[in-house]
């Protein structure tokens, strides 16, 4: 099956997962999507993400979605550069999310960064998503 945004899955994948409750979450796994999981990872949004094989030799992630007393630790997830609409913004003119409570995911010449990382290597770039 051919996916025309897998970013866009694998962040509805992970806000349908926290709806139900999920401990854990499968994806099909790429190196695009593991450098955002890392950025999530790093910034405390996930407990982590393994690759697993599955039977069929497909190289899958397994994510380790995170809890704080019940409640997930991510509030709202979405997609911002589309592949009909992309979104770059130089580092100047990028916004903190939530008075700086959240985070911009953003893909940049020096890799996938968080906001913060991209205005410490004072970079700009695509804004992939935000986080909150």
């Amino acid at each position: 099956m051919s996916l025309s945004d897998p970013l866009g899955d694998m962040l509805t994948r992970i806000r349908n997962g926290q709806l139900r409750r999920k401990d854990s979450v499968l994806m099909p796994a790429s190196r695009f999507r593991g450098n955002v999981l890392d950025v999530l990872h790093r910034e405390g949004y996930i407990r982590g993400f393994k690759k697993i094989e599955l039977e069929n030799h497909k190289n899958n992630f397994q994510i380790e979605l995170k809890y704080v007393d019940g409640e997930p630790v991510i509030k709202e997830i979405s997609r911002i550069s589309t592949p009909g609409r992309r979104v770059y913004s130089k580092i100047g003119d990028l916004q903190r999310n939530f008075d700086g409570l959240g985070i911009s995911i953003l893909s940049t010449s020096k890799g996938v960064l968080s906001d913060s990382e991209a205005r410490d290597e004072n970079v700009g770039g695509e804004i992939l998503c935000k986080v909150f």
